[in-house]
């Protein structure tokens, strides 16, 4: 039996792939197929820490350039995310998979406090953890929230699973057909070439802290896939 390349990893899952193909709120199949997906990894005994995103609901940067204060509408971006963890929460306990959602703003009735300390010892029970609510604090993005988790935790990963590409591209690949795809990249070269992988803070946080980061498409079994090591979509590391 093949093992797990990674024993602890954090999979970034953005709020448009949670959308589908309806481009907005939350897909039902598509959540079921995620679940199924981290159900069969954990049976690997690998850590799986969830951060979510909330695009399908609510983007406040948009919101913040139409006038909105921006402050404001990112709080309400995160908001969105809790409503994605709780959405997927409830798929993962219906296949059987233990899952705790941690918020990093507090809403006792719904969900955990983050806590550090206690979301070690989800993982090393073997629950699944969801971070929802961003870092808690406006101007930083679930990437950013993603690469602060990962850090904390010390994963071995990021999996960034993307609902429309299947890696990065030089250019927006489904307007471009002639967009370059990258197999491997640095660090650097992401920040350098400003490829729309993560924003450049999260990046800078992965970069400091040596996180390997993954792109790739969120395809049925591509999420085992990545973690049981085969080559699928960019691989991002140092240099």
């Amino acid at each position: 039996m093949r093992k797990p390349a990674y024993r602890r990893v954090v999979i970034k899952l953005s709020g448009e792939a949670m959308a589908g193909e309806q481009g907005f709120g939350i897909d039902q199949a598509v959540i079921e197929s995620i679940a199924l997906q981290i159900k069969e990894v954990t049976e690997f005994d690998v850590q799986v820490a969830i951060v979510v995103g909330g695009g399908n609901i609510w983007r406040g940067a948009y919101a913040g350039n139409q006038g909105m204060d921006r402050a404001t509408a990112d709080y309400m971006g995160m908001l969105a995310t809790v409503i994605n963890a709780l959405a997927l929460q409830d798929a993962l306990e219906r296949h059987g998979v233990d899952t705790r959602v941690q918020t990093a703003l507090e809403m006792q009735q719904v969900a955990e406090p983050y806590i550090r300390r206690r979301a070690l010892r989800h993982l090393e029970k073997g629950r699944v953890v969801i971070f929802a609510g961003g870092t808690g604090n406006p101007y930083f993005s679930t990437d950013t929230t993603a690469a602060l988790r990962a850090a904390e935790i010390e994963a071995e990963v990021i999996l960034l699973a993307k609902g429309k590409v299947d890696a990065v591209y030089d250019a927006d690949p489904l307007t471009n057909p002639s967009a370059k795809r990258f197999s491997e990249l640095s660090y650097i070269e992401v920040i350098n070439q400003g490829l729309k992988v993560m924003d450049s803070t999260a990046a800078s946080l992965c970069m400091d802290n040596k996180i390997r980061i993954i792109v790739f498409g969120l395809n049925l079994g591509n999420i085992k896939n990545v973690i049981m090591g085969e080559k699928i979509g960019t691989i991002i590391r140092s240099g």
